[in-house]
């Protein structure tokens, strides 16, 4: 379980978060929305513990999130890069290296639903492949929690649809949950159990998809557009 509580986050010229404070229980697909700027990278990064809040407390599974916690947090940032000089199977053994959780036939399958060369380098990769190099190498850990910021950055409009359907199939519900941010609200809304809705660094709201559907009628993207204003 995730527990914020009373948690700002301050800058030298501005609040990135203020005072949220929620629980995220495990076996969740969980959607962090609002628009640019509004804090949803730094909701994150709290939870992975690569940065600590000005305030108030990150609890994951019961510890204070810091740096120690990527034993248990899958991380993927939307600015992230790997070594360039590596291929893409180096990439995966070096993951590996890092991470005892790191499931190989686990990514071998994935590489493969991505259609990456494993002999390819890094840097030869265009910006939708190393996006899904990323989504790869996130994905084959066997961790409970996921973060992914804007997974589908850089990704072909064209492929999106499947490969965010592809990447459910490789996260178990029974023991992970999945938290993503993106400001394309109709690429995963199907996807999601429940959302964050945040504004200028506050809490709009939280709830269950299926109970916005059925006390108001509404979609997240319908809610937005009615309530983000």
């Amino acid at each position: 379980m995730i527990e914020m509580t009373n948690v700002s986050k301050k800058y030298i010229k501005h609040s990135a978060l203020k005072d949220i404070s929620l629980t995220l229980p495990i076996g969740k697909i969980i959607g962090v929305v609002g628009e640019n700027g509004s804090g949803k990278s730094t909701l994150l990064r709290l939870i992975s513990g690569l940065s600590l809040p000005t305030s108030g407390k990150v609890m994951v599974n019961g510890e204070t999130a810091n740096r120690r916690i990527s034993s248990i947090v899958s991380y993927l940032s939307e600015f992230g890069s790997y070594y360039h000089i590596f291929t893409v199977r180096e990439a995966m053994d070096f993951q590996a290296s890092q991470y005892t959780d790191f499931n190989m036939a686990k990514a071998e399958e994935i590489m493969k639903f991505m259609k990456l060369e494993p002999d390819m380098k890094i840097k030869n990769l265009s910006k939708g492949n190393r996006g899904r190099l990323k989504i790869m190498l996130t994905l084959a850990r066997e961790v409970p929690y996921i973060l992914m910021d804007e997974p589908m950055s850089g990704l072909d409009p064209m492929v999106r649809e499947s490969i965010i359907k592809g990447m459910i199939s490789y996260i178990d519900l029974e023991s992970q949950t999945l938290i993503m941010t993106s400001h394309e609200i109709a690429e995963i809304e199907s996807l999601l159990d429940s959302f964050i809705a945040i504004k200028d660094g506050s809490l709009l709201r939280m709830a269950d998809v299926e109970e916005l559907h059925e006390s108001e009628g509404l979609g997240i993207r319908d809610w937005m557009k009615k309530n983000y204003v």
